[in-house]
């Protein structure tokens, strides 16, 4: 069977830089033999596949997700996946609305749903909300580190972190009582069996679970909550720093818009007291964010009343709040996607400290984080950073990551079993024979969830750690803490199969509570020293964007390997956090600062496994350019400029693709790739300078894409591939 990689479709920048980068690749890699295509994942693919069933047959799409669900079941599985948006409730109904413009017949969404159609296109919504994709994807669990030549490069070109001040202010603030870490229960599951979650008696949903699988259950009190957030207000303004929030609400798409829900409506209280009666009217819901609130005012008579109390209290500095765009007034509470705490922290470690408050200037801050179970982690490196000062990015270590993530494990796969409780009462988790395995006292508000680890999964994860300690040498430390009961199963997972691989051989193994297991691996990287985390999947993802922003400028330089359980590969590239910025500034400028160095790694990594897997000598050349072109890459310096009117996105896949083609034109071990790549090399190298006028012409011009969720292809192709000349070079690869 023809080896074939998938090549993900997503949105945003990444989908920009496909625009570029897929065509050169679909004629590269075709030269070994292995099929390249592109697969649909987008939000606004999703979206039009979901209601395939109401539109016309020349408005369908394949439901490319749902074949991708398919295919990474099975051993030859090679998907690229690059950054896709995980969908906040705002970002949803822009692509609904933007795809309505352009013909597609589907619902509104309906924020409120009364009636039972309401409810049933409300449900199909939802499965295009948050982490949509990524727990149908990665059916393994992750690898991720940066590869030698990118550590290498970030030590020798270090990026900029701002020092700490002596006597910085800066302190991360979370609950004491009365969050998920405090209510907290679980179990092992004896045997296969089906649970049901139930309120006060009444079903609010199933789901099968295997034997040996570790099921927790935990609700945030909001009375608890309400009075914590309060609390910090105060604090920031007696303190005389920015107040600012960080959650998770793409990801965690029913419990932490909630959170934010409560943060918006604690920090504008006098609004929301004062507008109580016209909110009720207008149907305002805090959980979307002051953004949200200022559209639905705009046919009140109310409007500029409201609007000039809102920027009242944004200006007094009572206490001042962070901001996302300070010229605009956009704050920390204008839209939940706002403010992923992944993307939010780690520059204000890098600012030393500090986060833009309206005047445009950096600001001491209170990091307000209310659930204790990773929050003191952050709050562990904000400390250390006050009493060591700043890293050094020239001599600090590497912090790679073993994350799990197979089988939708733990609260990225809690999507279908989070709940707002609608009653006072009880809460309870039953298996099938009536059975009560875990059960809460709630209030009416309460956030109540539960989540899960298969059994197979959490082995692999173990696994795939001890493998990597072996590999390097490095000590693996699990970042899992004993007092809490989710982390205490795992441990027992741990101490139950670890041993089976220490066995053949020892390795230097840890495991601490994420609060210690920060410190001590914050004092290894400050002394030079590697270190691999082994964590759950919310840790996962954190980590993985914290260390590489404070090692390498961005998460997006880091390798991203899913071996997956049935025996395929998953290759994630970078991060997309900042996609946002970067299209925006490409439509209005013409330059796309995204750095595509992830893809061109995966892409190493995808061709890597089936070299392995075929012994195919062709394909084990080509992996051989891709690790020198890569390395010349950086060494050369060909990352995108941030800067408009200088070498962009575009700009970087010329280069990567010379560097590429004169690897394979100067290798020795197969002549039918040299010769090919022989006039392709040279005709990119001698038409260097036209090439470059013309990827340069662009810049400084605004853009027209056709839209932003459903970007038209022809725009976006004129867009991003500028250059005839370079072009042709590549349409002549047969």
């Amino acid at each position: 069977m023809k080896e074939t990689i998938v090549y993900t479709r997503t949105d945003e920048a990444p989908l920009l830089a496909t625009y570029s980068l897929f065509p050169i690749l679909e004629k590269i890699i075709k030269s070994t033999g292995v099929d390249i295509e592109q697969r649909d994942i987008s939000l606004a693919g999703r979206v039009i596949a979901t209601f395939n069933d109401i539109l016309p047959e020349n408005k369908r799409v394949f439901n490319d997700l749902a074949y991708l669900g398919e295919l990474v079941n099975k051993p030859e599985a090679n998907v690229i996946k690059l950054p896709n948006i995980s969908a906040s409730i705002p970002q949803l109904k822009a692509c609904v609305a933007e795809l309505q413009k352009k013909g597609y017949n589907i619902p509104d969404f309906p924020e409120n749903p009364e009636s039972d159609e309401e409810k049933a296109i409300r449900a199909k919504y939802a499965t295009c909300l948050g982490s949509a994709v990524n727990p149908v994807l990665r059916q393994g669990n992750s690898d991720r580190r940066a590869a030698p030549a990118v550590k290498r490069y970030a030590q020798k070109h270090p990026h900029k972190l701002k020092p700490y001040s002596k006597d910085c202010k800066t302190y991360v603030a979370y609950m004491d009582n009365g969050d998920f870490y405090a209510n907290e229960k679980s179990v092992i599951t004896e045997k296969a069996t089906t649970l049901s979650i139930e309120l006060n008696g009444k079903t609010l949903n199933t789901l099968d679970v295997d034997a040996k699988e570790v099921v927790s259950s935990s609700f945030m009190s909001a009375k608890a909550l309400r009075k914590f957030l309060a609390k910090t207000v105060k604090d920031a303004d007696e303190k005389g720093i920015l107040w600012s929030i960080h959650l998770k609400a793409t990801m965690m798409k029913m419990s932490d818009p909630v959170i934010f829900g409560h943060a918006v409506s604690v920090f504008f209280a006098d609004i929301f007291d004062k507008y109580k009666d016209e909110f009720k009217k207008l149907e305002i819901d805090p959980d979307l964010g002051i953004g949200d609130l200022l559209k639905k005012i705009e046919n009140s008579d109310k409007k500029d009343q409201i609007e000039a109390d809102i920027k009242a209290v944004i200006l007094s500095g009572k206490p001042d709040i962070a901001m996302v765009d300070s010229s605009n007034l956009i704050t920390n509470l204008h839209a939940s996607n706002d403010i992923i705490i992944d993307a939010s922290i780690p520059p204000i470690l890098r600012e030393g400290g500090k986060m833009w408050n309206k005047n445009g200037e950096l600001e001491e801050c209170v990091i307000v984080i209310p659930d204790r179970c990773y929050a003191t982690s952050y709050s562990a490196i904000v400390e250390d950073c006050k009493i060591n000062g700043q890293f050094d990015v020239k001599t600090m270590g590497h912090v790679s990551n073993i994350g799990l993530m197979a089988g939708k494990a733990e609260e990225y796969g809690s999507h279908p079993y989070t709940f707002t409780c609608v009653e006072d009462g009880v809460m309870e988790v039953k298996n099938s024979d009536g059975k009560v395995l875990m059960s809460h006292q709630v209030k009416k508000g309460d956030i109540w969830r539960l989540y899960k680890a298969k059994d197979i999964a959490v082995k692999d994860w173990i696994r795939l750690a001890y493998e990597r300690g072996n590999l390097t040498g490095l000590p693996i430390v699990f970042w899992l803490d004993s007092n809490r009961a989710h982390d205490s199963n795992m441990i027992k997972k741990v101490i139950e199969y670890l041993p089976e691989y220490l066995n053949k051989k020892e390795i230097e193994y840890y495991i601490m509570a994420p609060e210690l297991a920060m410190k001590w691996t914050a004092k290894r990287t400050r002394e030079g020293l590697d270190t691999i985390s082994v964590t759950g999947n919310i840790l996962r993802d954190y980590l993985t964007d914290l260390f590489p922003i404070l090692e390498l400028g961005t998460s997006a330089k880091m390798m991203s390997i899913v071996p997956l359980l049935a025996g395929g590969g998953l290759f994630e590239t970078g991060a997309g956090g900042s996609a946002p910025k970067h299209v925006e500034q490409f439509l209005k400028e013409g330059h796309l600062r995204w750095d595509s160095l992830g893809e061109f790694l995966a892409l190493g990594e995808s061709l890597r496994m089936i070299a392995q897997k075929t012994n195919d000598k062709k394909v084990s050349v080509m992996v051989k350019a891709f690790d020198k072109a890569n390395e010349a890459y950086l060494e050369n310096d060909k990352s995108p400029s941030r800067k408009v009117g200088e070498p962009d996105n575009k700009a970087s896949h010329y280069y990567f693709t010379m560097y590429l083609s004169e690897a394979l034109a100067n290798q020795k071990e197969d002549k039918e790739l040299a010769n090919k790549f022989a006039s392709v090399a040279k005709a990119l190298k001698e038409n260097e300078k036209q090439i470059m006028e013309e990827l340069l012409n662009i810049e400084g011009k605004s853009q027209d894409i056709g839209g932003y969720y459903h970007v038209n292809d022809n725009k976006a192709n004129d867009s991003m591939r500028p250059s005839k000349t370079l072009n042709e070079i590549i349409e002549a690869i047969k």
